[in-house]
């Protein structure tokens, strides 16, 4: 029984990156945390987007934080002050600020610049299952930092046309950091979003990546869904805000396949 408690949480840290905008990025890093932390798993959400759209999406009121990621990649405030809790069962928030955009500049100079996110999370594993990391839309130093901490990475694909643009970038910046910064990282998966039912196209660009990535795409696929889109505006969770909701079923879906994919 001991045993069990003192190796009870080995957390994984994953990051929801990819550096095209409006692709489902925050609504899975919100809703698969959601999820996880329905089906009774210990979830940190850590947001490191200056736009805060997770941390907003969590019902927080950005103006009113003291406090964000920005202390975190600093190094001035240790993790474990600037939790918080949310509303959603078992998930709690490292939440981000506009501040955040000063970040890049300020840790240019930097020794280990990509290794303030990895040092500041140190630690924070044996108190959770996962650690769900919140990119910004680009390959920059904060991105950078996301991809050295994880030990590995799911990114979201629209099904939409344009889909596989700049995903090769991407892939050639993962490769990378696997090469000179973290050669444990792994692809968790491709995740296609806004999937339409009635459009061909959806069902092209589906067939497209299977065809290019086959083992690497996740079998759930998150359907557009208007409740997904209006969850964030009332500062909830798809799961609090609409828990019979298509949305709701593809993210707990995502969220047993991802635990499932993770049994040792």
């Amino acid at each position: 029984m001991y045993f069990y408690a003192l190796f009870q949480y080995m957390g994984k840290i994953i990051a929801i990156a990819n550096q095209k905008g409006g692709v489902g990025k925050t609504t899975t890093a919100v809703n698969l945390a959601a999820s996880l932390g329905v089906l009774e798993k210990n979830i940190l959400l850590i947001d490191i987007d200056p736009q805060a759209n997770a941390t907003s999406g969590l019902g927080i009121d950005v103006d009113e934080l003291s406090t964000s990621s920005y202390q975190l990649l600093e190094h001035t405030i240790s993790a474990e002050e600037l939790i918080i809790p949310t509303d959603s069962p078992n998930l709690d928030l490292i939440p981000a600020h506009i501040d955040l955009v000063a970040i890049e500049i300020e840790l240019v100079d930097q020794e280990k610049r990509e290794y303030m996110l990895k040092e500041a999370l140190k630690g924070l594993t044996d108190k959770y299952d996962y650690i769900i990391l919140d990119c910004a839309p680009s390959l920059g130093l904060l991105t950078l930092n996301a991809l050295t901490a994880a030990n590995s990475v799911i990114i979201p694909i629209q099904c939409e046309y344009f889909a596989l643009e700049g995903l090769g970038k991407l892939l050639n910046t993962i490769k990378s950091v696997q090469k000179i910064h973290n050669p444990e990282l792994d692809i968790e998966g491709l995740l296609l979003t806004m999937y339409d039912s009635r459009l061909r196209l959806s069902n092209q660009v589906i067939d497209e990546v299977k065809k290019h990535f086959a083992e690497m795409v996740f079998e759930t696929i998150i359907q557009r869904n208007v409740r997904l889109s209006e969850a964030p505006s009332f500062g909830e969770s798809i799961i609090k805000y609409d828990a019979t909701s298509k949305g709701a079923s593809n993210y707990l879906s995502l969220a047993e396949e991802l635990i499932n994919q993770n049994k040792n």
